[in-house]
């Protein structure tokens, strides 16, 4: 019996030791990186560039048509004629350039209904510039959710593609339009005028920034100007309410709070803004019709001519200046710098003491813009940077309790903090030799 029961085991050795050879030496193929369980099934796979037509239509709806211009700018055509937003429909065609489905629910479906497919929710037009035709439509969203039947007319197949891609394609007429109020670029913008409670500004774009040209000549915040073109530039529409006719009847009863000229290579283009309450309209030149608008863009227009002007006494900026001259009453102090080091009447100096003093000339701004008060010069520094080529003298007058300050021939005035003078003074005199700061 012990004999029969290990011819029993040593055979059951061998048929395993045969079933795990053969599995060794005979696995099934592996599926290819192109299998359609390792691959989603494309639907549709298109060059964005060759798309020339597109139409989006949402059940119970007008199609909304898309045609590419002769300067390749996509224009609505249909339900009305507009400008396009060129990135809304860029989007568009990056998600139909090439969609693949989650699945394949059916390779012939004999019966539509079932995934709303008879009566699609909303269909996708597309042609090309060699007039090819596809059609792309949505049915229902699947029972569990998170995805969307769809087909590719022409096709038998009914396919599911994710939810983001339809909320990637569900655009309607407001989304697809373009809602800028002014089409000028900020940096084409060359010249502007603002005109604001009775005070007309303007503004010429110069080499190293802007100029105020009026009501009088003035040096410009540069930042603050540019600032300024971009919230116009970026001036949108709200198409949330019930369209353009109460936006202009509000606008017609409302507050003129200001208008704005850009002038660059597209001529020039005039926003119009009014207030309501606490609603802004606007009426642009460059588009037809009156629309409401967020309310920053009242915020971004509601500034004066000091909110554009240039508080700071020195250009340099943080250009390292080559030569510093200042004089206060009977003392003087000069200083010129050679690559990283300072140096005074032939001396090395402490080239941390220095630094500290040209951060405060730097630093030195304006706290108001008044018209009178300057006397006699009590400190004057002079700057020179850009290898020579730059040179600035600031003069500083002791007023009552502050400081007015102007630059050279300049008939602009700077209210200053009353300690400036005594600041820049102790600045000067805590400068010492190199080797004396070192003991």
């Amino acid at each position: 019996m012990k004999f029969r029961g290990l011819m029993i085991a040593v055979l059951a050795l061998v048929v395993l030791g045969g079933l795990l050879y053969w599995s060794n030496h005979h696995k099934p193929p592996e599926q290819s990186a192109a299998s359609p369980s390792s691959v989603s099934p494309v639907i549709l796979k298109i060059d964005q560039g060759s798309v020339a037509q597109l139409a989006l239509t949402h059940k119970g709806s007008a199609p909304v048509t898309l045609v590419k211009d002769a300067a390749g700018k996509w224009q609505i055509t249909a339900p009305e004629a507009w400008n396009a937003d060129q990135d809304e429909v860029a989007g568009l065609l990056s998600t139909l350039s090439s969609l693949n489905a989650d699945r394949v629910v059916e390779d012939k479906a004999a019966d539509l209904r079932p995934y709303g497919l008879d009566d699609p929710s909303m269909t996708v037009d597309l042609e090309s510039r060699n007039h090819k035709e596809q059609k792309l439509l949505l049915g229902d969203d699947t029972p569990a959710g998170g995805d969307v039947y769809a087909m590719l007319s022409g096709d038998p197949r009914i396919f599911t593609i994710a939810q983001y891609n339809k909320t990637s394609l569900d655009k309607g007429l407001n989304d697809l339009r373009d809602k800028r109020l002014v089409t000028m670029a900020p940096d084409n913008v060359s010249r502007v005028a603002l005109d604001r409670k009775g005070q007309s500004i303007e503004f010429a774009r110069i080499k190293d920034g802007w100029q105020i040209l009026k009501p009088k000549p003035l040096r410009a915040d540069s930042f603050a100007v540019d600032e300024f073109v971009r919230s116009v530039s970026d001036a949108r529409m709200d198409l949330s309410g019930n369209g353009s006719a109460p936006a202009a009847s509000a606008f017609a009863q409302a507050t003129p709070a200001a208008a704005v000229t850009l002038t660059g290579n597209q001529g020039a283009q005039t926003l119009d803004v009014r207030k309501s309450k606490d609603d802004y309209y606007a009426k642009s030149s460059a588009v037809e019709g009156v629309y409401k608008v967020d309310a920053s863009l009242g915020t971004a227009l509601d500034k004066g001519l000091d909110d554009f002007r240039n508080k700071k006494l020195f250009d340099f900026g943080f250009e390292d200046p080559g030569r510093i001259e200042l004089h206060a009453g009977t003392k003087s102090w000069f200083f010129t710098r050679s690559g990283t080091d300072w140096w005074s009447n032939g001396k090395k100096m402490d080239s941390a003491a220095v630094e500290s003093l040209v951060d405060k000339l730097r630093d030195l701004s304006a706290t108001s813009f008044p018209d009178t008060g300057f006397s006699s010069a009590d400190f004057e520094a002079t700057v020179v940077s850009s290898d020579g080529k730059q040179v600035e003298k600031v003069q500083i007058s002791k007023s009552g309790n502050g400081c007015i300050a102007r630059r050279g021939n300049e008939p602009a005035l700077y209210q200053l903090d009353s300690t400036t003078v005594a600041d820049l003074t102790t600045a000067a005199d805590a400068i010492r030799p190199a080797a004396a700061a070192a003991r």
